[in-house]
């Protein structure tokens, strides 16, 4: 007996320890909980919080450079240091911290106002660099060289499509119901722009440009059925495109049979494979990854994703990834925080853009898509590209300044440390523009419209009939109620 009541109460006193473990951890992440929830409620969050995501992946972009570059950098003939591409790459991004300060900066009615603009001058640099005085550089005619300073338009009408596209959505807003509204001159400017970038060739940049205009009309609020054709539209065109262009047949069948010319054309696909299997959980250690010694090709470029798993392994990929799951996160909620339409849409479709390009890039970097061309962003060694991204970071984060508690936070508590650090001027408070009567539109909804836009624009007539009190009479026939005022009046005059 003795030994039986000894093991029951060491049982009880093992259950009793595992309940108090189990109370003590509950207790410790709703203290975590609620601590995140406090300072996500901070008017400031998600500025902050976007200046830490792009500064973090700015480092490790730095490094993870460093490590793939230094191999293709060193020359012994041209006499180039194994520092070479990591040099440049730095200057690009201290240039790109002040890209990033001026899209902090500017106030967004400006860049809204120069949206039009923007469009025209990338419509006409996409043309002219398909004249001589573009410079075809790995198959693709899509820049322009100046000595040592190279410019690709594309990145730069990217940026114009998004910021233009919102502002024409924005003033259409209480006619987008109408298919042509809804659709010109957004859609044929994009598809002009499309054929030009392609005309290049340069499938890579039309990529994400079919991106900015799909997020420019989910985020309008157009037809789900709309998104169906420009589906279909997209697979069809993804086809023709992939039968007239050898080498885009080539990705397509290396794609679906990797292992038929794993020395040629699936070289690529299989190396970065390869590279992600050698990694492990924590990888090989900085610097000592093998694929960057002519394994892989290109590894400083599209493929440093595989570089990222070979010598940081599964846990360093898996915080890239983390980090642009987190820009989704901030970037949308900053999308649903703020009150002006046309901030609400670009920052929406800017955050679509940049997570979607770098989901692209880890796609097929990990076999999931084929080889595209598509940029890691803020990762990848570039120059325009690294520029752009850091601009669309500072427009983010101008944003983030634009939601209602951090503009009244700011005008009354002062601009706080960063926005004195970067002389932030404080942002204007939205101020809707005046309803205009009459518009002609009755209130049935059409084509799938949200319905908060049809409330809004209802006209005066329309709202006074639709209320429960319209055709009714406020008073009785004949006169009554004056009569009974005048005699509660005279009484009372009476009783004084």
């Amino acid at each position: 007996m003795t030994v039986v009541d000894e093991a029951g109460d060491k049982e009880n006193t093992r259950r009793r320890g595992s309940r108090r473990g189990k109370a003590k951890a509950e207790r410790g992440f709703a203290a975590v909980r609620t601590a995140l929830t406090a300072w996500l409620s901070r008017p400031l969050a998600d500025f902050h919080l976007i200046m830490a995501i792009c500064g973090t992946l700015g480092v490790i972009g730095i490094v993870m450079v460093l490590s793939a570059s230094s191999v293709a950098s060193y020359s012994p003939e041209t006499g180039s240091s194994v520092y070479a591409l990591f040099q440049k790459h730095l200057m690009f991004f201290t240039l790109g911290i002040i890209v990033f300060w001026i899209g902090v900066r500017v106030p967004l009615q400006r860049i809204r106002r120069l949206s039009p603009t923007a469009m025209v001058v990338s419509l006409g640099l996409l043309a002219l660099v398909l004249t001589p005085l573009g410079s075809n550089i790995n198959g693709s005619q899509g820049w322009f060289v100046l000595g040592p300073l190279s410019l690709q338009p594309v990145e730069i009408a990217k940026v114009a499509l998004a910021l233009w596209g919102a502002h024409i959505l924005v003033v259409k807003y209480d006619l987008l119901h109408q298919w042509r509204h809804l659709l010109v001159p957004l859609v044929p400017a994009a598809l002009l722009m499309f054929a030009l970038v392609m005309a290049q060739p340069d499938l890579g940049g039309t990529i994400p440009l079919g991106v900015i205009l799909i997020a420019l009309l989910w985020f309008a609020g157009a037809p789900k059925r709309l998104f169906g054709v420009i589906l279909a539209g997209g697979v069809a065109g993804a086809v023709v495109l992939a039968l007239v262009a050898e080498y885009r047949l080539d990705r397509v069948m290396s794609f679906l049979n990797p292992q038929d010319d794993p020395l040629g054309k699936g070289m690529q696909a299989n190396q970065a494979l390869y590279a992600l299997a050698d990694g492990g959980l924590f990888g090989k250690g900085l610097g000592q990854g093998q694929s960057k010694w002519m394994y892989l090709p290109n590894v400083q470029h599209d493929f440093i994703f595989a570089l990222i798993g070979e010598e940081l392994g599964f846990v360093g990929c898996l915080v890239v990834i983390s980090l642009f799951g987190l820009l989704a996160f901030v970037g949308l909620r900053i999308a649903m925080r703020n009150l002006d339409p046309w901030i609400r849409i670009v920052s929406g479709t800017l955050t679509v853009w940049i997570v979607s390009q770098a989901a692209i890039n880890i796609g097929y970097v990990v076999g999931l898509l084929p080889v595209t061309g598509v940029t890691l962003p803020m990762i990848s060694y570039g120059g325009t590209s690294l520029f752009i991204t850091m601009l669309l970071f500072g427009i983010l984060a101008n944003c983030a300044r634009h939601e209602p508690e951090a503009v009244a936070a700011l005008r009354t508590q002062g601009p706080g440390k960063f926005g004195r650090l970067m002389r932030l001027p404080a942002p204007e408070p939205y101020r809707p523009p005046a309803k205009r009567r009459n518009t002609g539109r009755g209130g049935q909804s059409k084509g799938g419209r949200p319905a908060s836009r049809t409330a809004r624009s209802a006209s005066a007539p329309d709202r006074r009939r639709s209320s429960p009190e319209y055709g009714r009479r406020s008073t009785p026939r004949g006169g009554s109620a004056t009569r009974a005022t005048t005699r509660g009046t005279s009484a009372r005059r009476g009783r004084r």
